[in-house]
């Protein structure tokens, strides 16, 4: 990636000017957080230039006195000219990836929804075993996981659920997960021990905040109602149950998990609101990326992205060709190999478009 010295003298400069601000102690607290916020994506970038500046000064250097030195200092020059070299192409992929476009989405916690495909009961299971995993997953990473709402199937799965994930860089680290997830076993309730394929859908949506997403009361048709459980049982006596309506779009959600309707209520708006939001960031990616869809997937809750395969011990992703022999490690949450490789083909995918 061919990176423009102008590009980054002029971010160093820029960063230097926030620099000078915050130290004034002059700023109201909202425009502080706001310079506090640009600096803080400025300094990586300026750090990464600087230490790719120190490597090439050093390298050059080295080369001088690999050319005018007597023999001994010359092998030792060229030796620590080999490692300058390979700390020089990690300093500049540093350099590069610090300079990339990032989804100001990353840092945000997300919303959850893991919802049974084809394949009946065994399905709902399955859906059950994945939002486990995330579970899992995300307590090993320190974050809190809230139930929104949930549909249990009879066997003991949930025919859809949906839960708030709250912590630093949630939805950088779980975005890829959005797609259809494939299984591949024998169910407990298979007499004849034959495999079964069935599948479950998982959705990863940026939560949105009330500033991101500007409800109007007029848009919005509320219906309060008797919460029911499954067989059509009361779940309880008073009208709790919500369904919201967003006129503009037609987006409903329902929410009858709490017995309190201001609970629930509550609730459903926070849904409505990430899925508003995440409507608007796929209007303005479609806008800017035309049809192009990325290696590691567009997100289209269509496109099948994984197959866990019981029977092997296998879990392959489909659109990074990755094929791990860990399958009951990553769905008791050990996920970090499958998803920082992910990450990984996502940041070699675009450091190719810049370069292109």
């Amino acid at each position: 990636m061919k990176i423009s010295p102008d590009r980054i003298r002029a971010i160093e400069a820029r960063r230097d000017e926030l620099q000078a601000q915050m130290a004034t102690g002059d700023l109201p607290s909202d425009r502080f957080v706001a310079v506090s916020k640009e600096y803080a994506e400025l300094e990586p970038v300026a750090q990464a230039a600087s230490e790719v500046r120190r490597l090439r000064a050093e390298a050059d250097s080295l080369a001088f006195m690999a050319e005018d030195a007597d023999d001994e200092l010359r092998a030792m020059a060229a030796e620590e000219l080999h490692s300058n070299g390979q700390l020089l192409e990690a300093a500049d992929r540093k350099l590069a990836l610090a300079l990339l476009p990032r989804d100001a989405a990353d840092e945000r916690s997300a919303m959850l929804e893991v919802r049974a495909g084809t394949g009946g009961d065994e399905a709902a299971l399955f859906a059950g075993d994945l939002f486990r995993m995330y579970q899992r997953y995300a307590e090993s990473q320190g974050w809190r996981v809230e139930m929104i709402s949930g549909s249990s199937s009879d066997a003991g799965g949930f025919k859809e659920v949906v839960a708030s994930v709250t912590g630093q860089g949630v939805f950088a680290k779980l975005k890829f997960e959005s797609g259809v997830h494939r299984v591949q076993r024998v169910p407990a309730t298979e007499a004849g021990g034959r495999i079964h394929t069935s599948a479950a859908t998982v959705a990863v949506l940026p939560e949105a905040e009330e500033v991101d997403v500007k409800i109007d009361d007029k848009d919005l048709r509320i219906d309060v109602y008797r919460s029911s459980g499954p067989g059509g049982q009361s779940v309880n006596t008073t009208d709790s149950a919500v369904r919201i309506v967003h006129i503009p779009t037609g987006l409903t959600v329902i929410q009858q998990d709490e017995k309190s309707q201001h609970k629930n209520k509550a609730k459903a708006l926070r849904v409505l609101r990430t899925r508003l939001y995440e409507q608007e960031r796929d209007r303005l990616h479609a806008e800017r990326a035309g049809a192009r869809k990325s290696m590691v997937g567009s997100g289209d809750r269509s496109e099948r992205i994984r197959t866990y395969n019981f029977p092997q011990g296998r879990v392959t992703d489909h659109r990074i060709n990755l094929t791990l022999h860990r399958l009951p490690e990553i769905v008791a949450g050990d996920m970090g190999e499958l998803l920082g490789a992910l990450s990984a083909q996502d940041e070699a995918d675009r450091l190719a478009q810049l370069d292109g």
